[in-house]
């Protein structure tokens, strides 16, 4: 069996916000903001939510696929900023585009989210439940940032990506003997450093307590903590990945990393020993969005041209929880 994108969608709000407008907001500036983070402006929503910037990016992959939303078997959405507690996200989208045969749910694993994601509808279509998936990353982390706080109100913007991701019934094999579309993956977690990068919902209050609980509705970051974490784990589970496919940095034409901050990304490369070029990045025009970044990323450089059939691939995405993973994928 091969299990291989065969269409990649992505939408972003229309409102730009600059660096130069956060200038106005808190004590910054665009130097600042660029040499820290690599980021020149970001999107933010001003009425989309996770449900339709989703709906908007699945159609767009499904439209790249040539299917309907009818044929659509499985809608996974990975969130960590949904605006529903119930329904989920995923039966929303599922309501928005009219998958009427689709099971659908919510995944959240943060900035690795789309990730984690890819990997659970890769073992649903291994295990035969399901032959196709819709797979998005969306987020709108503006209604959870503090933007008072310069320390991470610069970060972060809105948007989704979406691929849609199929089974077929035989192994798809290069002349050369090589399998292609997923090959392997790797995925871990440490909870003791979970609390590094945090947001809160609701504290537990009911009316069998007598004391209110209050909790920060707002990212709470330890951004020295999550430089430390990234620019070690990264590379270790990306090394993972490739051991297990018997492969080298050097075998991957592409390094599609989750868009958090340049230098953790030039960082990743130089641990690598891989040549930056290898990396492509679009933080600078958008931002951090979490489980939105690598899917929109790669649905950016699918249209542009810029993966090429046989192109190897490496997705890894790492974040809060902590949550680290890596995939690697020949592309066809």
């Amino acid at each position: 069996m091969t299990i291989r994108i065969t269409g990649t969608g992505s939408a972003l709000p229309e409102k730009i916000v600059t660096n130069f407008d956060l200038q106005e907001l808190v004590e910054t500036s665009d130097e600042w903001i660029r040499e820290r983070t690599g980021i020149a402006e970001r999107r933010i929503s001003t009425g989309d939510t996770v449900a339709t910037l989703s709906a908007e990016a699945c159609r767009r992959a499904l439209e790249m696929a040539g299917k309907t939303a009818e044929e659509v078997e499985l809608i996974l959405v990975a969130t960590c900023s949904p605006e529903m507690l119930l329904p989920c996200c995923a039966c929303q989208v599922q309501d928005i585009i009219g998958a009427s045969h689709a099971a659908a749910f919510d995944l959240n694993a943060a900035c690795s989210g789309f990730l984690f994601a890819l990997n659970t509808a890769y073992a649903y279509m291994q295990s035969g439940i399901y032959r196709n998936a819709l797979i998005v990353g969306s987020e709108v982390l503006s209604k959870v940032v503090d933007w008072s706080d310069r320390g991470t109100c610069v970060l972060f913007g809105d948007g989704a990506g979406a691929a849609f991701v199929e089974a077929s019934a035989e192994d798809i094999v290069r002349d050369n003997g090589r399998k292609v579309g997923m090959e392997c993956m790797v995925q871990g977690s440490d909870g003791t450093k979970g609390m590094v990068l945090s947001c809160a919902e609701r504290p537990v209050n009911n009316a069998f307590i007598s004391e209110k609980q209050t909790a920060s509705p707002y990212i709470q970051m330890n951004g020295q903590e999550v430089y430390k974490f990234a620019t070690r784990q990264v590379p270790a589970c990306i090394h993972e990945a490739l051991d297990k496919a018997g492969i080298t940095a050097e075998d991957v034409d592409m390094f599609v990393l989750h868009q958090a901050n340049v230098r953790i990304i030039e960082s990743v490369a130089k641990r690598l020993k891989t040549d930056i070029s290898k990396f492509p990045m679009n933080l600078d025009k958008i931002g951090n969005m979490s489980s939105a970044t690598i899917p929109v990323l790669l649905d950016e450089l699918n249209r542009g041209g810029r993966i090429q059939d046989g192109n190897r691939l490496v997705l890894s995405g790492f974040g809060a929880g902590l949550i680290w993973g890596a995939a690697l994928y020949e592309w066809i």
